[in-house]
């Protein structure tokens, strides 16, 4: 027993030691990775012998096992002890080896002390020998400056007595040269100001280019004096070297000759264009222009060569005389305000513009910044509106082509521009109020154009295409629009926006709505003429060939105008300031347009519509409960088909130049022609089979007709838009589905109510009821059939109405059709 519990106590203590950490663990897996069960952490000896020996037979073969087990444990003795046995050496190896390494690391310090203590004699051998070459250096050095200053001060003393002896004698091209070289070598005694001799040789300097420039001044004034006479020749040299000389002294000398020559030179203009003078008015602003020219021209063949070329004194003559016409021209332009006319106006803004860009060829605009009190203009935005660039043509195509050109590389700005016409812009408002005169003239010429001429002729040239006084509209708006830009891209292009936008409009009402044929309901909506004159089976007014091209037509107009107001708002905002394009917007005046596109469909539409109206009510009419056998398609088919064949090649040929407006035709005629035939598919009641049959035919004729709608009476066939397919099939299936449901027995009622609800997914009552009426059944029938039918239904998801119905995401043309019905019906009995 004690031997027993020895044996658990020690079993106990080793599965404690052995007990490792997972990390432990994991660790000695990836260093000695086994596929060994024994070495597993989680090993289970019962699971091992029981792997070992899986059946009794293999017990035969426990001797073997048991030897390969001992083998092994042999083997792992003989290791555990040969790895002990070879751990025994190892700490008196370690501490061997570290004291070696101490041993030569004591040496390698003792190496390093040696080498620093050779390197700092080394250093200080070589600061030794170094010395005396140092010293010589710096010797050498202070003699090269002291030399150098000593010629800089024989320069400047001899420099300064030259300086003044030649002052007094006016040898001015001299001076030039010689004041500059004592200006710059005065520079280089800054740092030696506190000597005296130095500080009264540099005010001895300031002192000749104060005399300088108090005696070229007065040589300027006795060559130029105020009274304005002229000294043609004379000192002209001398004063071409005063020149010079200014160029060196104070920049202020400079520009107070420069500004007193100026201002002598244009002291005629001054008296010959007074407030007062008749050739003071707008009308003779050309003799301005043609002075200054005058002027300019004189003063390069007198004084060109006087002035130094850098000075640019042609262009501040003329950057002067610029800001003197603006003055006087606003001051002018305020007092006669009243006589300021449009013709007189645009006269004079022309001719100024053209005296701008003449500056711009002539001048690069270097003084424009430089000169005291001139600011230079701000350049005009940058701007690829092909307005500015083409002359105006006599048609509509031109603009069209000029908003669908690629943009052009921008010109180079005008430096000069605006420097004069500035001073139209606040009287601008006369050119606004002229542009308003005459556009409301011309819609009322247009409007009158239209009722002389007519609608265009079918089957000429005219039929379907954009109306001519829609191109007259934007050849107008585009001279307007390079005139303003010319002027100002400020607020006046704001007004002239506000002026298109308002005969923009106007044109719509006027010449596109205005024009378009009336009928009964030409909103598309209910009318009470509509509803108290409506006659089943009677025949419907008809719009002739010539409406149709007119209705086309108005539709083409309006699609141009649309696209051509779209580029006319881009067009508008490149050219005003940046500030003001938020206010830039036509998108009023695009869904005028849009929606006389749109009405113009419609009306389209309810024609085909109106004229198919007699052959539905009478399909709706006939007795098909007495069909006795299946022919051809019926007379009401073939009505509509020639309706549609009259109508659709008419329309689709006016429309050519707009495919996609004819496609919306097509589609919305579909919307409204299919639910009205199911609608009147429903009235034809009572209905045999055979009568079921033939109308079927019929109903699979009508949608082979619709199908093909799009290129019907054409010789190029092309293939329907998917979209437009997609309803048509939708929508006649659905009557052929109905027409299914009619022909199918009505007994046993379940195999039929399932039967209905598969076919049409249509859970209203309504429909069911009118299904039943179409077969003849009676009403007491009917009524187990909508009993067992709202049995039948489908139970609708979580969260829906509680309702005999199916769910759907929009209600049926059916219902909209019966929705129709009461209102009309409630209207009538109102009146």
């Amino acid at each position: 027993m004690m031997m027993e519990e020895e044996e658990l106590e020690f079993s106990e203590d080793l599965e404690a030691i052995l007990n490792l950490t997972p990390e432990v663990q994991l660790a000695i897996e990836q260093v000695f990775p086994s596929q060994d069960p024994l070495d597993r952490a989680d090993f289970n000896a019962v699971e091992y012998i029981n792997t070992l020996f899986p059946t009794e037979q293999s017990l035969a073969n426990i001797d073997d096992v048991v030897n390969k087990i001992r083998l092994k444990i042999r083997r792992l003795d003989d290791n555990i002890r040969m790895v002990v046995r070879g751990q025994t050496n190892v700490g008196q190896d370690g501490r061997q080896a570290l004291a070696e390494a101490q041993v030569a690391i004591g040496q390698l310090f003792g190496k390093i002390k040696d080498i620093k203590d050779k390197a700092e004699k080394s250093e200080q051998m070589v600061k030794e020998i170094t010395r005396d070459i140092k010293q010589l250096d710096h010797a050498k050095r202070h003699l090269t400056t002291s030399i150098t200053t000593l010629n800089h001060l024989h320069m400047l003393a001899g420099g300064v007595d030259s300086l003044e002896a030649m002052t007094r004698r006016r040898q001015y091209g001299e001076v030039a040269n010689l004041l500059q070289g004592v200006v710059n070598v005065l520079e280089h005694f800054h740092k030696y100001m506190g000597i005296p001799q130095i500080r009264q040789l540099s005010e001895r300097v300031k002192a000749a280019q104060s005399e300088l420039g108090t005696q070229i001044m007065a040589d300027f004034e006795e060559a130029f004096p105020a009274q304005g006479s002229k000294r043609a020749g004379g000192p002209s040299n001398v004063l071409r070297d005063a020149c010079l000389v200014a160029n060196v002294l104070d920049p202020r000398i400079k520009q107070e000759i420069i500004k007193k020559f100026i201002r002598q030179h244009l002291s005629e203009y001054m008296v010959l264009f007074q407030e007062n003078q008749d050739v003071a008015w707008l009308d003779k602003i050309d003799r301005r222009y043609a002075w200054i020219k005058r002027q300019l021209v004189d003063y390069e063949e007198k004084y060109g060569r006087m002035f130094p070329e850098e000075w640019c004194m042609t262009e501040r003559i003329a950057v002067e005389f610029c800001h003197i016409t603006r003055t006087e021209l606003a001051k002018v332009m305020r007092t006669r305000a009243k006589e300021i006319e449009v013709k007189l106006l645009l006269f004079a803004i022309q001719r100024t513009t053209n005296f701008e860009g003449l500056l711009a060829k002539r001048f690069s605009g270097c003084t424009l910044t430089d000169v005291p009190g001139v600011k230079k203009p701000e350049p005009p935005l940058e701007s690829t509106n092909p307005f500015l660039e083409d002359e105006v043509g006599d048609d509509g195509s031109e603009i069209e082509e000029d908003l669908d050109r690629p943009k052009k590389h921008k010109a180079p700005d005008n430096p000069f521009h605006g420097i004069i016409s500035k001073c139209f812009e606040p009287h601008l408002y006369v050119y606004i109020e002229s542009q308003d005169k005459n556009l409301g003239e011309m819609i009322d010429r247009f409007v009158s154009d239209f009722r002389a001429q007519g609608p265009p002729k079918a089957g000429t040239e005219d039929g379907g295409a954009v109306l001519p006084s829609c191109a007259d509209l934007f050849v107008y708006y585009k001279k307007c629009m390079v005139q303003c830009s010319q002027l100002s891209t400020g607020e006046p292009m704001i007004a002239l926006t506000t002026i298109f936008q308002k005969y923009l409009r106007e044109y719509a009402w006027k010449i596109l709505s205005g024009n378009l044929p009336k009928t009964s309901s030409n909103s598309g909506g209910l009318t009470i003429k509509s509803l108290l004159q409506e006659k089943e089976g009677s025949e419907a007014a008809k719009f002739n060939v010539e409406e149709l091209c007119l209705i086309c037509s108005i539709l083409s107009t309006a699609e141009y105008c649309l696209a051509t107001t779209q580029q006319l708002e881009e067009k508008l905002k490149e050219k005003v300031d940046k500030t003001l394009v938020e206010r830039i917007n036509l998108t009023g005046e695009m869904d005028t347009f849009s929606n006389v596109i749109s009405n113009s469909i419609q009306l389209l539409v309810q024609d085909l519509d109106a004229a198919c109206d007699p052959a539905l009510t009478a399909m709706s009419k006939m007795p098909w409960q007495s069909v006795e056998h299946v022919g051809d398609q019926s007379p009401y088919v073939t009505s509509v088909i020639m309706h549609i064949k009259q109508n659709v090649p008419i329309i689709r040929g006016n429309l050519a130049s707009t495919r996609k407006y004819f496609t919306q035709f097509c589609i919305k005629f579909t919307n409204s022609f299919i639910p009205k035939f199911i609608n009147h598919l429903f009235r034809c009641k009572p209905i045999s089979m055979v009568g079921a049959e033939q109308l079927l035919l019929d109903t699979h004729s009508l949608k082979t007709v619709l199908l093909d709608l799009p290129s019907i009476g054409s010789q190029v066939v092309r293939k329907a838009p998917a979209s437009y397919t997609k309803i048509v099939v939708k929508g006649m299936t659905r009557a052929e589905m109905i027409l299914k449901v009619v022909m199918a027995p009505h007994e046993p009622s379940v195999v039929f109510v399932d039967n209905y609800i598969k076919l049409l997914a249509d859970g209203n009552p309504e429909t069911f009821q009118k299904t039943l009426d179409m077969k003849g059944l009676k009403r007491s029938e009917q009524s187990s059939m909508l009993e067992l039918f709202r049995q039948r239904l489908p139970t609708p998801p979580s969260g829906a109405d509680g309702g005999p119905s199916l769910s759907f995401s929009t209600p049926t043309p059916e219902q909209e059709n019966s929705r129709i019905r009461k209102l009309e019906k409630l209207i009538k009995k109102r009146l």
